[in-house]
């Protein structure tokens, strides 16, 4: 049971949304849920000691006296009541600091277990890179995860690392914001308790784009995403023969920017291609995959997100059309 006295099912059903800070499915986010309650308890006990001697003031003093008019009489010192206005609110604010600092460590200071799955996140303008070292993959945007069982505990364990200005990491139902900044590796975990999709999203001003830094975590069953894994590390399906898309995708400023497994295209600055259409969405989750907002993208990014750092190819149609057909094979 929660410690407050507003179910954590009343809150989540009065602001539904899947952002929804009142309805934690990790530890730390429950944590810093409890927290919240806690401070708006505390919060909530001095709104009505504060408010109820104002009315009792109002009510009592509001009628004017015979001696309306003459100075009243005057207390010129009271040990007592500077005891209490001094010391009531110390106590109140050590204890909340206490509080939360109680929970800042215990997030900070988890001891990661044996078997944590392991990701760096690295921030760019503007979208997310996933690395899974010890798995071998790469993808960008959506972050696949397991989800935990209370019974057998397996955490996940994020990196945080920036490519170029500051950005913050946050998935409200999963965990507190976490910054990534330049040059200073952070870190945060996670254990989600249930699966399916968690959002957020970049929640640090980081350029024009900020608010088009989405955030996707896909939490899975251990087999679902033992199997995402298995995939993620084959190389492309391949025909054999080379496409006409493709020849266009090599020989243009793409594979400066962006990797395909097996191909001449080894970029680090744009995410990795290689297994794009196992995503769901494209240009950090900013419209669907389609073959249709696909073929836009490349076309004229800022079309889509105004201010994205790709830029326009100037490819003509049959060349976009290739490309396109070529970028859908990459599964």
């Amino acid at each position: 049971m929660h410690p407050s006295f507003i179910p954590a099912f009343l809150l989540a059903g009065l602001f539904p949304s899947a952002t929804n800070i009142f309805a934690p499915a990790s530890t730390p986010a429950q944590s810093i849920f409890d927290l919240s309650l806690f401070v708006l308890e505390v919060t909530a006990a001095v709104f009505v000691v504060v408010f109820s001697l104002l009315a009792y003031s109002v009510v009592k003093f509001r009628k004017r006296s015979a001696t309306e008019g003459r100075e009243p009489a005057q207390v010129y010192g009271s040990t007592q009541l500077e005891l209490a206005w001094t010391v009531i609110p110390v106590l109140i604010v050590v204890t909340l600091f206490l509080a939360s600092a109680r929970v800042i460590a215990s997030v900070q200071n988890a001891p990661k277990p044996d078997n944590a799955i392991e990701v760096t996140v690295i921030g760019h303008q503007f979208w997310w890179e996933y690395r899974y070292p010890s798995l071998k993959v790469v993808t960008a945007n959506e972050l696949h995860i397991p989800v935990s069982d209370p019974a057998h505990p397996t955490p996940t364990f994020l990196t945080l690392l920036s490519a170029d200005t500051d950005h913050s990491f946050w998935v409200p139902r999963l965990a507190g914001k976490t910054d990534l900044i330049p040059n200073h590796p952070n870190s945060t975990w996670v254990d989600p308790h249930e699966t399916g999709l968690f959002l957020g999203q970049c929640a640090q001003y980081c350029g024009v784009q900020h608010a088009m830094m989405l955030l996707r975590v896909y939490v899975q069953t251990r087999d679902d995403f033992d199997r995402w894994v298995r995939e993620q590390s084959l190389p492309p399906q391949s025909t054999g023969a080379i496409s006409e898309g493709q020849k266009i995708f090599e020989r243009t400023a793409c594979i400066n920017c962006h990797t395909v497994a097996g191909t001449a295209a080894n970029g680090v600055f744009g995410p990795d291609l290689t297994h794009l259409m196992s995503r769901d969405t494209i240009a950090a989750g900013v419209v669907a995959n389609t073959p249709a907002n696909l073929r836009r993208w490349i076309q004229d990014p800022d079309s889509i997100k105004p201010g994205s750092k790709m830029p326009a190819m100037g490819l003509s149609d049959p060349e976009l059309d290739a490309v396109t057909q070529y970028l859908e094979t990459l599964r």
